[in-house]
């Protein structure tokens, strides 16, 4: 099934099927046993609503001194290794790209939401962003690389995959709000969102 293409975005819809989405989420648990989610900042000392953890030879931090990647979770220790059936999606996805150095992960709980923003803290725009929902549904939505650029909204569900690159590279986009209790992937609810990246 060929893609959904909304606005430069490419929107690989039930990509993954439950045992695949049932495997990630067994992969997430280990990378959060090595590296326990934290609750990030902003540069003005503001919780985020999401908890994120990181796997790979960075993760990416947000606090008081900014947005950036490091090689260490702020406790001090390495962040684990990238999960192999994660490395498959993006060797699928992002064909001739180097091997992801980065996988974000955050997880949305009940009211979480993540706003309007840009992916530019890596070093090399040539290469994309993939994006993978995990658990409930949520809205995505997405506009241009100037803020004020008209946004058109999906509703994302687990086993979605997004591709952000080429014209879609730098745009911005956010998580209006998820639908809590939606999908039973997760135990308890909520939402993974993993996200691939060449940082360096």
């Amino acid at each position: 099934m060929p893609p959904l293409r909304v606005k430069g975005f490419e929107i690989h819809v039930g990509y993954l099927d439950v045992p695949a989405q049932q495997a990630l989420v067994a992969a997430v648990r280990g990378v959060a046993r090595a590296a326990p989610f934290f609750t990030p900042e902003t540069r003005r000392g503001q919780k985020m609503s999401v908890r994120m953890t990181s796997a790979g030879s960075f993760g990416w931090i947000s606090d008081r001194k900014g947005y950036r990647y490091a090689p260490r979770h702020p406790d001090g220790t390495a962040w684990p290794q990238l999960p192999a059936e994660v490395r498959a999606i993006w060797q699928d996805l992002a064909p001739g790209a180097p091997d992801p150095d980065s996988c974000l992960v955050n997880w949305y709980g009940e009211g979480a939401r993540m706003g309007l923003h840009q992916d530019r803290d890596e070093a090399d725009f040539r290469w994309p962003v993939v994006s993978v929902s995990l658990g409930d549904q949520a809205l995505f939505r997405m506009g241009g690389t100037d803020r004020r650029d008209a946004t058109e909204s999906i509703w994302l569900s687990s086993g979605d995959v997004v591709v952000m690159g080429g014209d879609a590279r730098l745009a911005h986009h956010g998580i209006d709000r998820i639908r809590f209790g939606s999908s039973t992937l997760l135990d308890r609810g909520g939402r993974i969102n993993l996200t691939l990246r060449v940082s360096q």
